[in-house]
């Protein structure tokens, strides 16, 4: 008899977390998908992450309730202005104000406390370690201590018989790597959305970090975006 692995999967709605989802999927794992509603400036990413889980079929979908907001500190969760550029060539690798001070921190911390009750010891979470904007909770040495401090602070880590894994299949690869493993695993890109300043209708501003590294990645793996951006065009 197959046994039954249920795995928790951080679902932002984003090219990254739908990848790592159809990852989850392809490796065994019975997907359960949790998302965030943290007090962000906008929330197409949330009815983003509703049409994948729905398209994705996983065994539950839910969306917790919290508010980084009432922190501020980013430009996500506060009134502060979305960074724009011309090009993801001119991107520095200083820390930019669109980091959510502690928000993987937090969002793990839940997503943990979900697997501890559906008896899931394994989190997926699609950070990025080279084209990312330079957010400290997105690196190697990050995800490993979370995994330490997993087996230290649960039940399941303490008493359980198989050991807490936090899985980061994307942490070493580059966007357009990243893209071309969707595709072979038939990602729908066209459901996910990337940006940080989009549109009422949800269309992409084409200008602030996230935006810039999704087509860039794109145009480096000679595949079309199949999302529309504010000037109209598309991007291949």
């Amino acid at each position: 008899m197959t046994e039954i692995r249920n795995a928790v999967v951080l679902l932002s709605g984003g090219l990254d977390s739908t990848t790592i989802l159809a990852i989850a999927k392809e490796e065994g794992f019975v997907p359960y998908a949790i998302s965030f509603r943290y007090g962000q400036r906008h929330h197409i990413e949330l009815s983003a992450a509703t049409r994948i889980a729905e398209n994705q079929q996983v065994a539950k979908h839910i969306v917790v309730d919290i508010d980084l907001a009432q922190f501020g500190g980013s430009a996500l969760t506060d009134d502060i202005d979305v960074p724009k550029s011309a090009s993801a060539d001119v991107l520095n690798t200083d820390i930019p104000v669109t980091y959510v001070p502690a928000r993987n921190t937090v969002f793990l911390s839940l997503a943990l406390a979900w697997a501890e009750t559906i008896n899931a010891t394994d989190l997926f979470i699609g950070v990025n370690a080279l084209d990312y904007s330079g957010y400290p909770d997105c690196r190697p040495a990050y995800i490993a201590a979370f995994e330490q401090l997993a087996n230290l602070a649960t039940k399941k880590g303490v008493v359980g018989d198989q050991r807490i894994k936090i899985h980061a299949p994307l942490i070493e690869l580059k966007k357009s790597e990243i893209i071309q493993r969707g595709v072979e695993l038939g990602v729908d890109y066209a459901l996910t959305t990337s940006c940080y300043d989009p549109l009422l209708d949800g269309v992409a501003c084409g200008q602030c970090d996230a935006c810039l590294l999704r087509k860039r990645g794109f145009e480096e793996a000679g595949i079309k975006d199949p999302i529309a951006y504010r000037d109209g065009a598309h991007f291949s």
